[in-house]
């Protein structure tokens, strides 16, 4: 599925690879207490959570961003023939969603100028590399691939110590290529787009931000996964590196963008998944755009 949204004199497609309930509430939130969910689940389900399972709903996605220069595109979802036995919704995926995607936005993989991670999750860069003849090779070949320097050289060292699955196949295997390049936090492309430190999910995670003809918007990356974080920005995911900063990143990014006209394109939130902050008690609310 894509989805396709202007912003000034820019394209915007949402490439999606999939959106269901993945992830059990209290589990990824662990600091969600049961009555916080009970208060919370009539205007989070259908969207946001499914309260048969208790799990909450996610997109997984891309943006891909056409300036009149270049076509970007930020975060690269899960991919295919990867090895997760952790995350049995993303083992050895072998779907042709996220190529469908792309097509119907009118792309194919040769179009693509920059891939952008906004961190290295395994859920962002899988469809950076597809396996060809027992080979991990880059899926974008005439893309520059652009890596945090911080979060490469975490990375690096971690899968050192003990191989890391998503970093072996979809982040070495470009750096072996030729195609990275580490970049740091103040890093921009054009007048267009331009990076954001926004640490705490991981060691050093980008937001990234894109304007146009006076327009602004902002894409999350995972800074936010559920919109039940905007009403509770101090609660972080079992999976944040520092859960600490991470909400303090959150709170102060949510005040920042709080009834602005900055267009919050989250990495995770269910369709249309794009949308403005609003002020709700201590707290904030995502409200979804419609069109």
């Amino acid at each position: 599925m894509a989805t396709t949204f202007g912003l000034g004199d820019l394209t915007i497609h949402r490439i999606i690879e999939q959106e269901e309930p993945l992830l059990e509430a209290r589990d990824f939130l662990p600091d969600l207490t049961a009555e916080m969910l009970a208060e919370n689940a009539s205007w989070m389900a259908p969207s946001a959570f499914d309260p048969a399972t208790g799990k909450l709903v996610l997109c997984i996605q891309s943006y891909v961003i056409r300036t009149p220069h270049h076509t970007i595109l930020v975060d690269s979802c899960v991919g295919n023939h990867k090895d997760r036995p952790a995350r049995a919704f993303w083992h050895m995926q072998t779907g042709d969603r996220y190529m469908r995607a792309l097509a119907a936005a009118g792309l194919t993989v040769e179009d693509i100028d920059y891939v952008m991670c906004t961190h290295l999750h395994v859920d962002h860069v899988g469809w950076n590399t597809k396996l060809v003849d027992g080979r991990w090779v880059p899926t974008f070949p005439n893309a520059r691939y652009l890596f945090g320097d911080r979060e490469f050289a975490y990375w690096k060292d971690m899968n050192e110590k003990q191989e890391i699955g998503c970093i072996a196949d979809s982040v070495l295997p470009i750096v072996e290529a030729g195609k990275a390049d580490l970049v740091t936090c103040d890093h921009g492309i054009g007048d267009h787009v331009t990076l954001e430190p926004t640490p705490g999910h991981t060691i050093d995670h980008r937001a990234v931000h894109i304007a146009s003809a006076g327009r602004r918007g902002v894409i999350t990356g995972d800074l936010i996964h559920s919109p039940i974080q905007a009403r509770y920005p101090d609660l972080s995911t079992r999976v944040d590196y520092d859960k600490a900063q991470a909400a303090a990143t959150r709170r102060r990014f949510l005040e920042t963008h709080c009834d602005t006209d900055t267009l919050i394109c989250t990495g995770h939130f269910p369709s249309p998944s794009v949308g403005h902050v609003k002020p709700w008690d201590d707290g904030f609310r995502f409200v979804p755009s419609s069109g």
